[in-house]
């Protein structure tokens, strides 16, 4: 059989030359990127703090590859669009990809795709909580100050199933076998990733995730000013009780019925009567005190009565924020809230964490860690290597086109590893900021 490597492949012809390329140019890598990657995660010690919380039950003596070092190879392949497991079986080769674990270019091959799965599957659930711990961990060691208010931003999302992984059920909203994870960042940066079954209420566990954050926030930062922030799938009045006893802020979406749409009545209809008269879109803001049934007290609620050319958009929110201005609320304290779905969609589309075809639960939960890490990886590049620039609020998919999939010679001396990039590399600047931002 030929060498694949070497088997010539051919291409339309040039000014009477003929065009061939093949695979034989030896230590060449088209991650160039993972120098960027490699750098945040030492800045952060972000990977061996996780690999400290994962048991190793193998024998020590007979170890070849370390947990840290797995973790580095697969997470780092996320990062750079390496979605499946089998795509280690080339890369586990690659001179950067090696680099970038910290094993030398011409060392022993990295761990195989089998060795890869086999950590997902021995993963427990104790390791996954102290995991979790550290997500918070390395949130609170990104502020060099104390933070006078953090807003926590809640939502959830489904990943849908396509085999007979545990926890699987039909949610009748997404229409389809699913997990329902539930994610909270703030800043920008995840603070949870955690993964559901899709048979429980959108909130669930939510209130005491939120008691676990409350708590270690206030114990780091004991003045910090804490808003609680979600859509009307987080309205649960045990959980606004407990934010109003304690302290915490919240801005909750809270959905219609008769009830609330008699009590905003005079706000809808002078929003009706105004478009009418102009024929313009109009919005309207105002706030009523409203209590359900089972809530036992009458809470602030801010309406926003908005009459378009397709009909009228009414919205409701639900908040103890002593701000008095209804339209500055909703717009600037409750409309942010979509800037976390654009959070998800990266974790979910640029970073796979919908790749939940693991049997095992706890399995699914690790593969939805690794992708949060990624994230952390790539988000702290944003943030402190791309800061003030063109880039700096680019999606993780942006910035792995540009930043991360580059092309490079890598060649390694007695004394010196040279990476060697394309003088044409049309980011080379921005790369260059990124490396000396990332090494002070």
């Amino acid at each position: 059989m030929k060498n694949c490597n070497t088997v010539s492949m051919e291409f339309p012809a040039l000014k009477h030359k003929s065009v061939s390329a093949d695979f034989s140019a030896g230590t060449l890598s088209s991650d160039a990127g993972l120098l960027l990657l490699r750098a945040a995660d030492q800045r952060l010690g972000l990977l061996e703090r996780i690999a400290g919380c994962i048991r190793d039950t193998r024998n020590q003596d007979l170890i070849e590859h370390e947990v840290v070092t797995m973790l580095r190879q697969r997470i780092f392949g996320i990062a750079c669009g390496y979605e499946d497991l089998n795509d280690q079986q080339q890369l586990r080769k690659d001179a950067l990809v090696k680099l970038a674990a910290n094993i030398l270019p011409g060392g022993n091959d990295l761990a195989s795709a089998p060795t890869l799965c086999r950590l997902e599957r021995r993963v427990r659930r104790q390791d996954l909580v102290l995991m979790s711990k550290e997500l918070v961990e390395i949130f609170i060691a990104s502020f060099r100050k104390a933070p006078k208010q953090l807003i926590l931003d809640f939502d959830t999302t489904d990943i849908a199933l396509h085999g007979n992984q545990e926890g699987r059920f039909f949610h009748g909203y997404y229409d389809h076998y699913c997990y329902l994870p539930l994610y909270v960042f703030c800043q920008g940066r995840v603070l949870v990733t955690y993964l559901r079954a899709a048979n429980i209420d959108g909130a669930r566990h939510a209130w005491a995730i939120l008691k676990l954050l409350v708590k270690r926030l206030r114990q780091q930062w004991p003045h910090v000013r804490i808003i609680m922030r979600g859509d009307s799938g987080f309205c649960r009045d045990r959980m606004l009780r407990w934010c109003e006893r304690q302290g915490v802020y919240y801005i909750v979406g809270i959905g219609t019925n008769k009830r609330l749409a008699t009590a905003a009545a005079t706000i809808i209809e002078a929003s009706r009567q105004r478009h009418v008269q102009s024929g313009q879109k109009v919005r309207l803001f105002g706030e009523i005190s409203y209590g359900a049934l089972s809530w036992g007290c009458q809470r602030r609620v801010i309406v926003k009565a908005e009459q378009l050319a397709q009909g009228e958009n009414i919205r409701y929110v639900v908040t103890n924020l002593p701000d008095a201005d209804a339209q500055r609320l909703y717009d600037v304290r409750y409309v942010q809230r979509g800037e976390m779905e654009n959070r998800i969609k990266e974790q979910q589309l640029d970073l796979f964490a919908g790749r939940t075809s693991c049997r095992r639960f706890l399995s699914n939960q690790f593969r939805l860690l690794l992708a949060s890490l990624a994230y952390v990886l790539i988000e702290h590049i944003r943030r402190v290597g791309l800061k003030g620039s063109s880039l700096a609020h680019a999606y993780c998919g942006t910035l792995r086109l540009k930043l991360l999939k580059v092309g490079a010679l890598v060649v390694e001396k007695s004394r010196r590893i040279m990476v060697h990039l394309s003088r044409c590399y049309v980011y080379r600047d921005m790369f260059r900021l990124i490396a000396w931002r990332l090494s002070g």
